[in-house]
């Protein structure tokens, strides 16, 4: 067995074991994952669609006609959608529009994609040459999650021969991409209600909200508000307010080359550039934020397993030594009792 096959076996089968962080079990009917999310093998589409189209003439509310082509079992396929544009900082500053993919439930039935209305598309955001990595990457840290709690987004890596219209011309892009599922998808599983307000995180469920401090943290991430909703969504789940992180594009661990240290202007503040870490988990309980550091502790050789099964799926080799070293830093920070004190405890909100 060579090394990539090594690590990628340790991997799904750390990810899908009883000794991830969430101690997951089989999971019950009520939470069952779409047929969509289940496999981690890379899922091809043809696309074709204007950039240009998409960033000025649609919204919230407006949608373009469009298909997606798939390749499904050595056939390709084709399904018809609706796409939109989504995120105002990367439809004013990227090259690719980050698209919001509607399905009507007449065209997804008895398809890949049935039971999903709504997906979240993530593509590269400059045609550079680290834009694929950085897609990877920001994959990779959803798969991170996935290893800390059981209340996560499900995704799905793509690879997108995206034929890009530019007037009566086309230009032909191959492209990493990343499928999120719908919040309403996510409470579907837990059978939960997606709650659309704020409520303050102290009273959102402790262990679930300390994870996910340590998660942002240890991706290098300032660019969320569990009070604000700001790349989090709540959901209520037995009788427990529970924050579900999402978008992971701008942080130390992706470090993309358009970085900016996030569009909120408090964040300006904390950090002077992405790559620099700062905790923002809010002050609880010493003892939870101990359970949760032994946690992470326990499982390292997971965390690592899961970048090193993804290393030749990089186009760089400079960006899978990076994204390793940087998580490797964060696990130096927790091994240490006077720089977790000083790092985390003593960074308390």
């Amino acid at each position: 067995m060579n090394k990539q096959a090594f690590y990628f076996f340790l991997f799904t089968t750390i990810l899908f074991s009883s000794n991830s962080i969430a101690q997951k079990s089989e999971e019950k009917s009520n939470q069952k994952v779409a047929r969509l999310f289940r496999t981690q093998s890379i899922l091809e589409l043809r696309m074709s669609y204007s950039n240009n189209e998409l960033r000025k003439n649609t919204n919230d509310s407006t949608y373009i006609k469009s298909t997606i082509s798939y390749k499904e079992d050595d056939t390709w396929k084709k399904i018809d959608v609706e796409l939109s544009a989504r995120g105002n900082f990367r439809r004013e500053r990227c090259y690719f529009v980050p698209v919001k993919v509607k399905i009507k439930k007449s065209k997804s039935k008895g398809t890949l994609f049935k039971n999903q209305k709504k997906l979240k598309l993530v593509v590269p955001c400059l045609n550079t040459k680290d834009m694929n990595d950085n897609v990877l990457k920001e994959f990779i840290a959803y798969k991170f999650y996935e290893n800390i709690s059981k209340y996560n987004f499900k995704t799905r890596l793509v690879q997108i021969s995206l034929s890009e219209i530019k007037g009566k011309s086309k230009k032909e892009h191959t492209l990493k991409g990343l499928l999120i599922e719908d919040d309403k998808n996510v409470a579907d599983r837990f059978k939960a209600r997606v709650v659309g307000r704020s409520i303050h995180p102290l009273k959102q469920d402790d262990i679930t909200s300390i994870q996910n401090a340590f998660f942002q943290y240890m991706i290098g991430n300032v660019d969320f508000s569990i009070a604000k909703l700001h790349n989090a969504k709540l959901f209520y789940i037995d009788k427990k307010i529970i924050p579900v992180p999402y978008d992971f594009d701008m942080n130390g661990f992706v470090d993309p080359s358009y970085e900016t240290v996030s569009s909120r202007p408090k964040n300006s503040f904390l950090i002077n550039k992405v790559t620099e870490r700062k905790f923002r988990g809010y002050r609880r309980d010493v003892k939870l934020f101990e359970q949760v550091r032994q946690e992470f502790l326990k499982n390292k050789t997971a965390f690592i397993a899961i970048i090193d099964g993804f290393e030749n799926q990089f186009e760089n080799q400079s960006e899978y030594d990076k994204a390793k070293e940087y998580i490797v830093d964060f696990f130096k920070i927790l091994e240490n009792d006077k720089s977790f004190k000083s790092e985390i405890l003593d960074e308390m909100r």
